[in-house]
């Protein structure tokens, strides 16, 4: 006799048992209400792919987020050098906000969307402490304070910072800072600067007859900023040529707190040294 659904010949026999007889006479299971036939239990190398596929999908939708939070949001930046002692260390990891400053070109995701100016753009506050890409190559990041906005005229003379033609208080500490994580230098000495809108920040000095110590008087052109390390006397900055004046469209953001931090000399990477790398008094500190 014939099955109604696939023209196979079925014993009555077969139907009563709860499966019909292929063409090669082995037996396939029916499901017994509806009569149809019911799908073998998937196999180890089916779930094994399932489960790989949907930890691909995981991986593709956090990277995406990743991407987009790193693009407009928050990026990361460790610190390579000591220019910014005693606030930011070589070894300290902080985030930077991408928003704070607005967009433009070069603070794009690497840089890949190209256009002229700054989407939603606003001015660095004097005193902040800013990333931005080196104007010379429009492509090695660089963090330094802003001490100097668009048409201000600023000047160091004896170690003393000049804003407009006024000294830029300063009050010498008793005790370095960070010096359970940085080896006191003898020959330096910590300060309180405080600019005329009361924002204040530590900065190092080494003396006040260093080679940066007296400069000629800079006026910052329109749309670009003035920016100096905290390690005053061992710092690569706008008092140099190689760093000169900041265009507005070089900044990449304003940094925010610091996420991590390591002893100088332990990367990142080994894992086996965090317990006793880590600087753990650091870790989610306010950048100020």
């Amino acid at each position: 006799m014939l099955d109604v659904a696939d023209g196979r010949k079925v014993t009555p026999s077969s139907r009563y048992m709860g499966f019909m007889m292929d063409d090669n006479n082995k037996p396939e299971e029916m499901d017994q209400a509806t009569g149809t036939e019911s799908l073998p239990p998937p196999t180890l190398v089916e779930k094994a792919s399932e489960g790989l596929d949907d930890l691909i999908r995981t991986f593709f939708i956090a990277a995406l987020i990743a991407l987009a939070v790193r693009a407009v949001a928050f990026e990361p930046f460790n610190i390579p050098s000591s220019s910014m002692v005693p606030n930011l260390l070589i070894g300290d990891y902080l985030f930077v906000s991408k928003y704070s400053y607005g967009y433009s070109s070069l603070s794009t995701l690497y840089g890949l969307v190209p256009f002229k100016g700054r989407l939603f753009g606003q001015e660095p506050q004097r005193g902040d402490v800013a990333v931005f890409k080196l104007p010379r190559d429009n492509s090695t990041d660089y963090i330094k304070r802003i001490v100097g906005l668009p048409g201000d005229k600023i000047q160091v003379r004896d170690g003393l910072l000049y804003v407009n033609g006024v000294a830029v208080s300063r009050k010498k500490l008793d005790e370095q800072v960070a010096a359970d994580y940085v080896t006191p230098d003898l020959d330096s000495s910590d300060y309180i600067e405080t600019f005329p809108d009361g924002h204040d920040h530590v900065i190092r000095e080494e003396g006040d007859e260093m080679p940066l110590d007296n400069t000629p008087v800079f006026e910052v052109p329109p749309r670009h900023y003035f920016a100096m390390g905290d390690n005053r006397d061992n710092s690569q900055d706008s008092r140099t040529p190689l760093v000169a004046f900041i265009p507005e469209d070089n900044l990449v953001g304003r940094a925010e707190v610091l996420f991590f931090s390591l002893e100088e000399g332990t990367y990142f990477w080994q894992i086996w040294k965090w317990p006793t790398s880590i600087r753990w008094s650091r870790l989610f500190m306010k950048i100020k």
